[in-house]
Protein backbone atom coordinates (compact mmCIF):
# COMPACT_ATOMS: atom_id res chain seq x y z
CA UNK A 1 0.00 0.00 0.00
CA UNK A 2 1.45 3.36 -1.09
CA UNK A 3 0.24 6.39 0.88
CA UNK A 4 0.89 10.02 -0.06
CA UNK A 5 -0.24 12.87 2.20
CA UNK A 6 0.27 16.24 0.51
CA UNK A 7 0.06 19.78 1.93
CA UNK A 8 -1.98 18.74 4.98
CA UNK A 9 -3.29 21.58 7.16
CA UNK A 10 -5.15 21.27 10.45
CA UNK A 11 -6.25 23.72 13.15
CA UNK A 12 -8.11 23.21 16.40
CA UNK A 13 -9.80 26.53 16.99
CA UNK A 14 -7.09 29.18 16.78
CA UNK A 15 -4.32 26.63 17.33
CA UNK A 16 -2.62 25.75 14.02
CA UNK A 17 -1.33 22.20 14.51
CA UNK A 18 -0.33 21.26 10.95
CA UNK A 19 0.75 23.65 8.24
CA UNK A 20 1.45 22.09 4.83
CA UNK A 21 2.79 18.70 5.94
CA UNK A 22 3.93 16.16 3.32
CA UNK A 23 4.39 12.47 4.11
CA UNK A 24 5.05 9.54 1.78
CA UNK A 25 4.88 5.87 2.81
CA UNK A 26 6.10 3.18 0.42
CA UNK A 27 4.94 -0.47 0.41
CA UNK A 28 7.00 -2.68 2.72
CA UNK A 29 9.03 0.07 4.35
CA UNK A 30 9.52 1.05 7.99
CA UNK A 31 9.24 4.84 7.97
CA UNK A 32 10.16 6.79 11.10
CA UNK A 33 8.11 9.88 11.93
CA UNK A 34 9.97 12.06 14.41
CA UNK A 35 9.60 15.45 16.04
CA UNK A 36 9.33 17.11 19.43
CA UNK A 37 6.18 16.64 21.50
CA UNK A 38 3.48 18.78 19.93
CA UNK A 39 5.13 18.76 16.48
CA UNK A 40 1.95 17.22 15.02
CA UNK A 41 2.98 13.60 14.40
CA UNK A 42 -0.01 11.93 16.05
CA UNK A 43 -2.41 14.51 14.59
CA UNK A 44 -1.14 13.72 11.07
CA UNK A 45 -1.73 10.01 11.58
CA UNK A 46 -5.16 10.65 13.15
CA UNK A 47 -6.09 12.52 9.97
CA UNK A 48 -4.93 9.54 7.90
CA UNK A 49 -7.24 7.12 9.76
CA UNK A 50 -10.22 9.49 9.79
CA UNK A 51 -10.20 10.40 13.49
CA UNK A 52 -9.83 14.08 12.54
CA UNK A 53 -10.85 15.72 9.23
CA UNK A 54 -8.15 17.66 7.42
CA UNK A 55 -8.65 21.39 6.72
CA UNK A 56 -6.65 21.34 3.48
CA UNK A 57 -4.55 18.94 1.44
CA UNK A 58 -4.97 15.55 -0.22
CA UNK A 59 -4.46 11.90 0.73
CA UNK A 60 -3.77 9.37 -2.01
CA UNK A 61 -3.65 5.60 -1.47
CA UNK A 62 -2.23 3.60 -4.37
CA UNK A 63 -2.71 6.63 -6.65
CA UNK A 64 -6.37 7.27 -5.77
CA UNK A 65 -7.71 9.97 -3.43
CA UNK A 66 -9.06 8.27 -0.32
CA UNK A 67 -10.52 9.65 2.92
CA UNK A 68 -11.90 7.73 5.87
CA UNK A 69 -14.83 8.79 8.03
CA UNK A 70 -13.57 6.99 11.14
CA UNK A 71 -10.76 4.69 12.34
CA UNK A 72 -12.85 1.52 11.95
CA UNK A 73 -13.30 2.28 8.25
CA UNK A 74 -9.53 2.75 7.92
CA UNK A 75 -8.90 -0.52 9.78
CA UNK A 76 -11.25 -2.39 7.46
CA UNK A 77 -9.33 -0.93 4.52
CA UNK A 78 -6.08 -2.25 6.01
CA UNK A 79 -4.66 0.61 8.12
CA UNK A 80 -4.27 -0.02 11.86
CA UNK A 81 -3.10 2.47 14.51
CA UNK A 82 -1.47 1.41 17.79
CA UNK A 83 -1.87 4.53 19.94
CA UNK A 84 0.64 5.71 22.53
CA UNK A 85 -2.07 5.81 25.20
CA UNK A 86 -3.28 2.25 25.65
CA UNK A 87 -6.84 1.51 24.57
CA UNK A 88 -7.68 -1.46 26.79
CA UNK A 89 -10.63 -2.47 28.97
CA UNK A 90 -9.09 -3.31 32.37
CA UNK A 91 -12.09 -5.25 33.72
CA UNK A 92 -12.28 -7.56 30.69
CA UNK A 93 -10.13 -10.59 29.90
CA UNK A 94 -7.20 -10.58 27.52
CA UNK A 95 -9.22 -12.64 25.03
CA UNK A 96 -12.20 -10.27 25.10
CA UNK A 97 -9.91 -7.25 24.66
CA UNK A 98 -8.33 -8.80 21.58
CA UNK A 99 -11.68 -9.34 19.87
CA UNK A 100 -13.65 -6.20 20.82
CA UNK A 101 -15.57 -5.27 17.68
CA UNK A 102 -14.10 -8.27 15.85
CA UNK A 103 -15.85 -11.15 17.61
CA UNK A 104 -15.83 -14.55 15.90
CA UNK A 105 -19.34 -16.06 15.85
CA UNK A 106 -21.04 -19.31 14.92
CA UNK A 107 -24.17 -18.94 12.77
CA UNK A 108 -23.83 -15.20 13.21
CA UNK A 109 -25.21 -15.41 16.75
CA UNK A 110 -23.03 -17.33 19.21
CA UNK A 111 -19.48 -16.41 20.16
CA UNK A 112 -17.03 -19.01 18.91
CA UNK A 113 -14.65 -18.72 21.83
CA UNK A 114 -12.72 -21.84 20.84
CA UNK A 115 -11.73 -20.30 17.50
CA UNK A 116 -11.03 -16.96 19.17
CA UNK A 117 -8.65 -18.69 21.61
CA UNK A 118 -6.92 -20.48 18.73
CA UNK A 119 -6.42 -17.23 16.76
CA UNK A 120 -5.22 -15.37 19.87
CA UNK A 121 -2.80 -18.14 20.83
CA UNK A 122 -1.32 -18.13 17.31
CA UNK A 123 -0.76 -14.38 17.48
CA UNK A 124 0.80 -14.61 20.95
CA UNK A 125 3.17 -17.32 19.72
CA UNK A 126 4.13 -15.06 16.84
CA UNK A 127 4.99 -12.31 19.35
CA UNK A 128 6.49 -14.75 21.89
CA UNK A 129 3.96 -13.47 24.43
CA UNK A 130 3.08 -15.70 27.38
CA UNK A 131 -0.05 -14.19 28.97
CA UNK A 132 -3.04 -16.36 29.99
CA UNK A 133 -6.02 -15.38 27.83
CA UNK A 134 -8.47 -15.44 30.76
CA UNK A 135 -6.46 -12.92 32.81
CA UNK A 136 -8.15 -9.57 33.44
CA UNK A 137 -6.14 -6.89 31.62
CA UNK A 138 -6.18 -4.61 34.67
CA UNK A 139 -3.96 -7.14 36.47
CA UNK A 140 -1.22 -6.88 33.83
CA UNK A 141 1.77 -4.55 33.69
CA UNK A 142 1.79 -1.61 31.29
CA UNK A 143 4.30 -3.51 29.14
CA UNK A 144 2.04 -6.54 28.89
CA UNK A 145 -0.92 -4.32 28.01
CA UNK A 146 1.19 -2.76 25.24
CA UNK A 147 1.91 -6.20 23.78
CA UNK A 148 -1.85 -6.92 23.74
CA UNK A 149 -2.40 -3.71 21.74
CA UNK A 150 0.26 -4.77 19.25
CA UNK A 151 -1.26 -8.25 18.93
CA UNK A 152 -4.70 -6.68 18.41
CA UNK A 153 -3.40 -4.59 15.50
CA UNK A 154 -1.63 -7.54 13.88
CA UNK A 155 -4.83 -9.60 14.01
CA UNK A 156 -6.54 -7.20 11.56
CA UNK A 157 -4.33 -8.40 8.66
CA UNK A 158 -3.30 -4.77 8.16
CA UNK A 159 -1.28 -3.59 5.15
CA UNK A 160 -0.18 -0.44 7.05
CA UNK A 161 0.43 -0.27 10.80
CA UNK A 162 1.05 3.02 12.60
CA UNK A 163 2.99 2.43 15.83
CA UNK A 164 3.04 5.42 18.21
CA UNK A 165 5.76 4.85 20.84
CA UNK A 166 5.22 1.06 20.75
CA UNK A 167 8.22 0.19 22.92
CA UNK A 168 7.81 2.83 25.64
CA UNK A 169 6.71 0.24 28.22
CA UNK A 170 8.43 -2.90 26.90
CA UNK A 171 11.41 -4.80 28.24
CA UNK A 172 14.52 -5.28 26.12
CA UNK A 173 13.41 -8.84 25.36
CA UNK A 174 9.92 -7.70 24.31
CA UNK A 175 11.45 -4.97 22.14
CA UNK A 176 13.61 -7.50 20.33
CA UNK A 177 10.54 -9.69 19.73
CA UNK A 178 8.71 -6.68 18.32
CA UNK A 179 11.62 -5.86 16.00
CA UNK A 180 11.57 -9.45 14.72
CA UNK A 181 7.83 -9.15 14.03
CA UNK A 182 8.37 -5.83 12.22
CA UNK A 183 11.08 -7.42 10.04
CA UNK A 184 8.73 -10.30 9.25
CA UNK A 185 5.86 -7.95 8.38
CA UNK A 186 8.16 -5.90 6.16
CA UNK A 187 9.06 -9.03 4.16
CA UNK A 188 5.33 -9.61 3.66
CA UNK A 189 4.96 -6.11 2.16
CA UNK A 190 3.38 -4.51 5.24
CA UNK A 191 4.35 -0.85 5.78
CA UNK A 192 5.09 0.51 9.25
CA UNK A 193 4.91 4.15 10.35
CA UNK A 194 7.16 4.15 13.40
CA UNK A 195 6.74 7.09 15.80
CA UNK A 196 9.36 6.97 18.55
CA UNK A 197 11.68 9.20 20.55
CA UNK A 198 14.21 6.40 20.99
CA UNK A 199 16.86 7.28 18.46
CA UNK A 200 18.63 3.92 18.73
CA UNK A 201 15.47 2.14 17.56
CA UNK A 202 15.02 4.47 14.59
CA UNK A 203 18.52 3.74 13.28
CA UNK A 204 18.18 0.01 14.01
CA UNK A 205 14.94 -0.81 12.18
CA UNK A 206 13.80 2.06 9.93
CA UNK A 207 14.42 2.61 6.22
CA UNK A 208 13.52 6.31 5.99
CA UNK A 209 12.84 9.14 8.41
CA UNK A 210 10.58 12.18 8.16
CA UNK A 211 11.23 14.94 10.70
CA UNK A 212 8.49 17.37 11.74
CA UNK A 213 8.85 20.61 13.67
CA UNK A 214 6.08 23.01 14.74
CA UNK A 215 3.50 21.42 12.46
CA UNK A 216 5.67 21.43 9.34
CA UNK A 217 7.72 18.84 7.44
CA UNK A 218 11.42 19.64 7.88
CA UNK A 219 13.00 16.82 5.86
CA UNK A 220 12.73 13.21 4.67
CA UNK A 221 15.87 11.12 4.32
CA UNK A 222 17.00 7.53 4.00
CA UNK A 223 18.41 6.32 7.31
CA UNK A 224 21.94 5.55 5.97
CA UNK A 225 22.19 9.17 4.78
CA UNK A 226 21.64 10.85 8.15
CA UNK A 227 22.83 10.60 11.76
CA UNK A 228 21.79 11.24 15.35
CA UNK A 229 23.08 14.82 15.58
CA UNK A 230 21.50 15.86 12.27
CA UNK A 231 18.11 14.45 13.24
CA UNK A 232 18.17 16.15 16.65
CA UNK A 233 19.12 19.49 15.13
CA UNK A 234 16.23 19.25 12.64
CA UNK A 235 13.78 18.25 15.40
CA UNK A 236 14.61 20.99 17.88
CA UNK A 237 16.01 23.67 15.56
CA UNK A 238 19.26 23.75 17.49
CA UNK A 239 22.18 21.49 18.40
CA UNK A 240 22.15 19.52 21.64
CA UNK A 241 25.78 19.44 22.68
CA UNK A 242 25.37 16.43 24.96
CA UNK A 243 22.65 13.87 25.41
CA UNK A 244 23.07 13.64 29.19
CA UNK A 245 24.20 16.72 31.11
CA UNK A 246 27.25 16.34 33.34
CA UNK A 247 26.57 15.64 36.98
CA UNK A 248 28.70 16.79 39.90
CA UNK A 249 26.99 15.09 42.83
CA UNK A 250 27.87 15.88 46.43
CA UNK A 251 25.54 13.61 48.45
CA UNK A 252 24.43 14.85 51.85
CA UNK A 253 22.54 13.22 54.69
CA UNK A 254 20.32 10.18 54.22
CA UNK A 255 16.83 11.32 53.21
CA UNK A 256 15.22 7.88 52.74
CA UNK A 257 16.14 4.52 54.20
CA UNK A 258 14.12 1.41 53.43
CA UNK A 259 14.77 -1.63 55.65
CA UNK A 260 13.74 -5.20 54.76
CA UNK A 261 10.63 -4.15 52.82
CA UNK A 262 8.45 -7.00 51.58
CA UNK A 263 5.13 -7.42 49.81
CA UNK A 264 4.09 -10.99 49.10
CA UNK A 265 4.14 -11.85 45.40
CA UNK A 266 5.95 -8.63 44.40
CA UNK A 267 9.20 -8.03 46.31
CA UNK A 268 11.05 -9.44 49.30
CA UNK A 269 13.56 -8.10 51.83
CA UNK A 270 14.48 -4.90 49.97
CA UNK A 271 16.85 -2.47 51.72
CA UNK A 272 18.50 0.69 50.36
CA UNK A 273 19.33 4.32 51.17
CA UNK A 274 19.01 7.56 49.19
CA UNK A 275 21.01 10.67 50.15
CA UNK A 276 20.21 14.33 49.61
CA UNK A 277 21.53 15.55 46.27
CA UNK A 278 21.95 12.17 44.59
CA UNK A 279 20.11 10.22 41.89
CA UNK A 280 19.68 6.52 42.58
CA UNK A 281 18.63 4.60 39.48
CA UNK A 282 16.48 1.49 39.83
CA UNK A 283 16.94 -1.03 37.05
CA UNK A 284 15.55 -4.47 36.30
CA UNK A 285 13.42 -6.30 33.79
CA UNK A 286 9.71 -5.55 33.42
CA UNK A 287 7.85 -7.21 36.27
CA UNK A 288 10.92 -7.34 38.53
CA UNK A 289 9.11 -5.34 41.23
CA UNK A 290 10.72 -1.90 40.76
CA UNK A 291 7.44 0.00 40.41
CA UNK A 292 5.76 -1.99 43.21
CA UNK A 293 8.54 -1.00 45.62
CA UNK A 294 7.99 2.68 44.79
CA UNK A 295 4.21 2.41 45.13
CA UNK A 296 4.65 0.95 48.62
CA UNK A 297 7.05 3.71 49.68
CA UNK A 298 4.50 6.30 48.52
CA UNK A 299 1.63 4.64 50.36
CA UNK A 300 -0.29 3.50 47.28
CA UNK A 301 0.10 -0.14 48.35
CA UNK A 302 0.71 -1.54 51.83
CA UNK A 303 3.91 -3.25 52.92
CA UNK A 304 3.59 -6.68 54.53
CA UNK A 305 6.87 -6.19 56.40
CA UNK A 306 9.67 -3.66 56.62
CA UNK A 307 10.37 -0.12 57.68
CA UNK A 308 10.61 3.28 56.00
CA UNK A 309 12.77 5.99 57.58
CA UNK A 310 12.71 9.65 56.50
CA UNK A 311 15.62 11.88 57.62
CA UNK A 312 16.51 9.48 60.44
CA UNK A 313 12.98 8.98 61.77
CA UNK A 314 10.83 5.91 61.32
CA UNK A 315 7.56 6.84 59.59
CA UNK A 316 4.29 5.07 58.93
CA UNK A 317 3.12 5.91 55.40
CA UNK A 318 -0.33 4.44 54.81
CA UNK A 319 -1.56 6.78 52.05
CA UNK A 320 -0.11 9.08 49.37
CA UNK A 321 -1.26 12.00 51.53
CA UNK A 322 1.02 10.74 54.31
CA UNK A 323 3.90 10.55 51.79
CA UNK A 324 3.32 14.13 50.61
CA UNK A 325 3.32 15.36 54.23
CA UNK A 326 6.75 13.76 54.60
CA UNK A 327 8.01 15.58 51.49
CA UNK A 328 7.77 12.72 48.97
CA UNK A 329 6.59 13.26 45.39
CA UNK A 330 5.85 10.38 43.00
CA UNK A 331 5.73 10.67 39.22
CA UNK A 332 3.96 7.46 38.28
CA UNK A 333 4.69 5.47 35.11
CA UNK A 334 0.96 5.55 34.22
CA UNK A 335 0.30 9.25 33.70
CA UNK A 336 -3.06 8.65 32.03
CA UNK A 337 -4.78 6.83 34.90
CA UNK A 338 -2.69 7.79 37.94
CA UNK A 339 -0.70 10.91 37.11
CA UNK A 340 -3.37 13.26 35.75
CA UNK A 341 -7.05 14.06 35.89
CA UNK A 342 -7.37 14.31 32.11
CA UNK A 343 -10.53 16.44 32.00
CA UNK A 344 -9.05 18.92 34.52
CA UNK A 345 -7.11 21.91 33.20
CA UNK A 346 -3.33 22.19 33.40
CA UNK A 347 -3.83 24.70 36.22
CA UNK A 348 -6.07 22.38 38.22
CA UNK A 349 -3.72 19.40 37.82
CA UNK A 350 -0.66 21.36 38.90
CA UNK A 351 -2.48 22.92 41.84
CA UNK A 352 -3.95 19.68 43.28
CA UNK A 353 -1.00 18.63 45.52
CA UNK A 354 -0.19 22.27 46.32
CA UNK A 355 -3.53 23.78 47.40
CA UNK A 356 -2.29 24.53 50.90
CA UNK A 357 0.31 26.88 49.39
CA UNK A 358 -2.40 29.12 47.92
CA UNK A 359 -4.99 28.79 50.67
CA UNK A 360 -5.57 31.11 53.61
CA UNK A 361 -8.40 30.16 56.02
CA UNK A 362 -9.97 27.94 53.36
CA UNK A 363 -9.89 30.59 50.61
CA UNK A 364 -7.71 30.01 47.53
CA UNK A 365 -5.68 32.99 46.29
CA UNK A 366 -6.24 32.79 42.53
CA UNK A 367 -3.34 35.17 41.91
CA UNK A 368 -0.86 33.02 43.85
CA UNK A 369 -2.17 29.91 42.07
CA UNK A 370 -1.90 31.61 38.65
CA UNK A 371 1.66 32.82 39.32
CA UNK A 372 2.70 29.36 40.54
CA UNK A 373 1.31 27.56 37.48
CA UNK A 374 2.59 30.20 35.03
CA UNK A 375 6.11 29.84 36.43
CA UNK A 376 6.09 26.04 36.03
CA UNK A 377 4.56 26.15 32.51
CA UNK A 378 7.36 28.49 31.40
CA UNK A 379 10.11 26.63 33.27
CA UNK A 380 9.21 23.25 31.76
CA UNK A 381 8.33 24.80 28.37
CA UNK A 382 4.92 23.14 28.26
CA UNK A 383 3.38 23.76 24.84
CA UNK A 384 -0.14 25.06 25.41
CA UNK A 385 -2.37 27.97 24.43
CA UNK A 386 -3.52 28.46 28.02
CA UNK A 387 -3.15 27.03 31.51
CA UNK A 388 -6.91 26.36 31.30
CA UNK A 389 -6.36 23.81 28.50
CA UNK A 390 -7.56 20.32 29.55
CA UNK A 391 -4.57 18.09 30.31
CA UNK A 392 -6.07 15.32 28.18
CA UNK A 393 -5.75 17.43 25.02
CA UNK A 394 -1.95 17.80 25.33
CA UNK A 395 0.60 15.62 23.58
CA UNK A 396 1.98 12.74 25.64
CA UNK A 397 5.25 14.50 26.36
CA UNK A 398 3.56 17.69 27.51
CA UNK A 399 1.25 15.66 29.75
CA UNK A 400 4.37 14.18 31.33
CA UNK A 401 5.73 17.67 31.95
CA UNK A 402 2.51 18.62 33.75
CA UNK A 403 2.89 15.57 36.03
CA UNK A 404 6.49 16.52 36.79
CA UNK A 405 5.52 20.15 37.42
CA UNK A 406 2.81 19.35 39.95
CA UNK A 407 5.19 17.34 42.11
CA UNK A 408 8.05 19.80 41.85
CA UNK A 409 5.59 22.36 43.17
CA UNK A 410 5.33 20.69 46.59
CA UNK A 411 9.05 21.33 47.15
CA UNK A 412 9.85 17.65 47.81
CA UNK A 413 12.86 16.40 49.73
CA UNK A 414 12.51 13.06 47.87
CA UNK A 415 11.20 12.73 44.31
CA UNK A 416 10.43 9.30 42.84
CA UNK A 417 10.45 9.30 39.04
CA UNK A 418 9.00 6.15 37.46
CA UNK A 419 9.80 6.17 33.71
CA UNK A 420 10.14 10.00 33.71
CA UNK A 421 10.89 10.35 29.98
CA UNK A 422 8.53 7.74 28.53
CA UNK A 423 7.03 9.17 25.32
CA UNK A 424 9.11 12.34 25.61
CA UNK A 425 11.15 13.72 22.71
CA UNK A 426 14.91 14.10 22.80
CA UNK A 427 14.82 17.86 23.43
CA UNK A 428 12.33 17.55 26.28
CA UNK A 429 14.33 14.65 27.74
CA UNK A 430 17.35 16.91 27.98
CA UNK A 431 15.21 19.54 29.77
CA UNK A 432 14.00 16.92 32.28
CA UNK A 433 17.58 15.74 32.90
CA UNK A 434 18.72 19.33 33.50
CA UNK A 435 15.80 19.83 35.87
CA UNK A 436 16.84 16.69 37.78
CA UNK A 437 20.35 18.14 38.12
CA UNK A 438 18.94 21.45 39.38
CA UNK A 439 16.84 19.64 41.97
CA UNK A 440 19.74 17.55 43.27
CA UNK A 441 21.93 20.69 43.37
CA UNK A 442 19.30 22.06 45.78
CA UNK A 443 19.54 18.93 47.93
CA UNK A 444 16.56 16.96 46.63
CA UNK A 445 17.02 13.18 46.69
CA UNK A 446 15.84 11.43 43.51
CA UNK A 447 14.94 7.82 42.76
CA UNK A 448 14.66 7.15 39.03
CA UNK A 449 13.05 3.95 37.77
CA UNK A 450 13.72 3.50 34.06
CA UNK A 451 13.59 0.74 31.45
CA UNK A 452 16.05 2.69 29.27
CA UNK A 453 19.53 1.49 30.18
CA UNK A 454 21.32 4.43 28.51
CA UNK A 455 19.20 6.78 30.66
CA UNK A 456 19.97 4.86 33.85
CA UNK A 457 23.70 4.86 33.03
CA UNK A 458 23.69 8.49 31.90
CA UNK A 459 21.96 10.02 34.93
CA UNK A 460 22.45 7.77 37.99
CA UNK A 461 25.05 8.24 40.73
CA UNK A 462 24.27 4.73 42.00
CA UNK A 463 22.20 1.96 40.41
CA UNK A 464 20.16 -0.58 42.39
CA UNK A 465 19.22 -3.65 40.35
CA UNK A 466 16.13 -5.75 41.16
CA UNK A 467 15.65 -9.31 39.91
CA UNK A 468 12.35 -11.15 40.47
CA UNK A 469 11.48 -9.01 43.48
CA UNK A 470 14.84 -9.33 45.20
CA UNK A 471 17.86 -7.05 45.57
CA UNK A 472 20.30 -8.31 42.95
CA UNK A 473 23.11 -5.82 43.37
CA UNK A 474 24.25 -2.21 43.44
CA UNK A 475 26.71 -0.54 41.07
CA UNK A 476 28.21 2.94 41.23
CA UNK A 477 27.41 5.20 38.28
CA UNK A 478 31.11 5.47 37.43
CA UNK A 479 31.63 1.70 37.22
CA UNK A 480 28.28 0.79 35.64
CA UNK A 481 28.02 -0.72 32.16
CA UNK A 482 25.10 -2.16 30.23
CA UNK A 483 26.65 -5.62 30.59
CA UNK A 484 26.93 -5.35 34.38
CA UNK A 485 23.38 -4.11 34.80
CA UNK A 486 21.86 -6.73 32.47
CA UNK A 487 23.84 -9.50 34.21
CA UNK A 488 22.37 -8.49 37.58
CA UNK A 489 18.91 -7.91 36.10
CA UNK A 490 18.81 -11.46 34.77
CA UNK A 491 19.96 -13.04 38.04
CA UNK A 492 23.70 -13.23 37.39
CA UNK A 493 26.54 -12.12 39.64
Amino acid sequence: MHIQMNNIHKSFGTNQVLSGVNFDLMPGEVHALMGENGAGKSTLMNILIGLHPRDEGTIQIDGQEKYFSNPKEAEEYGIAFIHQELNVWPDMTVLDNLFIGKEVTSKGIFLNRKQMKTLASEQFRRLSVNIPLQTEVGELSVGQQQMIEIAKALMTDAKVIVMDEPTSALTEREIQHLFEVIASLKKEGVSIVYISHRMEEIFAICDRITVMRDGKTVDTKEIPHTNFDEVVKKMVGRELTERYPHRHPSPGNVVLEVKNASKKGYFDNISFKVHAGEIVGFSGLMGSGRTEIMRAIFGMDALDHGEVWIRGKKVNIRTPDDAVKHGIGFITEDRKDEGLVLHFSIRENMALPNLSSFTNKGIISTQKEHDFVDLLVKRLQIKTQSMETPAGSLSGGNQQKVVIAKWIGIGPSLLILDEPTRGVDVGAKREIYQLMNELTDRGVAIIMVSSELPEVLGMSDRIVVIHEGKFSGEVSGVEATQEKIMTLATGGQ
